[in-house]
């Protein structure tokens, strides 16, 4: 679990950093301490030159297998759904901390287009370790190229870190 907060973290930085150095950006403010928007799965609160955008971000360090990972369970034992199916977020953003490919993915399209296309992608299961404890988290495989050809509005960036 630990490795996964570092990997957040990480993530959350980094974006930050980013989002910061657009000329379009007024502020950016994280928001995932904030249990008014943790119960909507928010990270981050973006305010640019023509919006404010809510934002979440799901951090990966496997880009090779040229997958997202959407979670459809993100704690089977305690019946909890995945973050695309629940979030408030205006945006999410799914990032690839190496080779640091962002992927703006437009709320509430992508979960829309996830729903009615679900049962095309394979489902996969990873074990979590917390406190000696496990837990399941549930998810499709999406090719990256399916969603960039299928949902409207997706945006794919490489991120730039000065």
């Amino acid at each position: 679990m630990e490795d996964a907060l570092a990997v957040s973290r990480r993530a959350a930085a980094e974006l930050e950093a980013w989002l910061s150095s657009q000329r379009i950006t007024r502020s950016v403010r994280n928001v995932e301490g904030d249990p008014a928007f943790q119960n909507v799965d928010v990270d981050l609160v973006w305010t640019t030159t023509k919006a404010t955008y809510q934002v979440e971000i799901k951090a990966d360090r496997w880009h090779c297998t040229g997958n997202f990972f959407f979670e459809t369970h993100s704690n089977l034992e305690r019946n909890t759904p995945g973050c695309l199916l629940y979030t408030e977020a205006d945006l999410i953003f799914y990032y690839f901390l190496e080779p640091k490919k962002l992927f703006i993915l437009p709320m509430p399209a992508t979960r829309d287009w996830l729903l009615a296309n679900l049962e095309r992608f394979e489902e996969r299961r990873t074990s979590t370790p917390v406190n000696g404890r496990c837990y399941t988290t549930v998810g499709r495989l999406v090719p990256i190229q399916t969603v960039l050809e299928e949902v409207p509005g997706v945006h794919e960036v490489t991120v730039r870190l000065t």
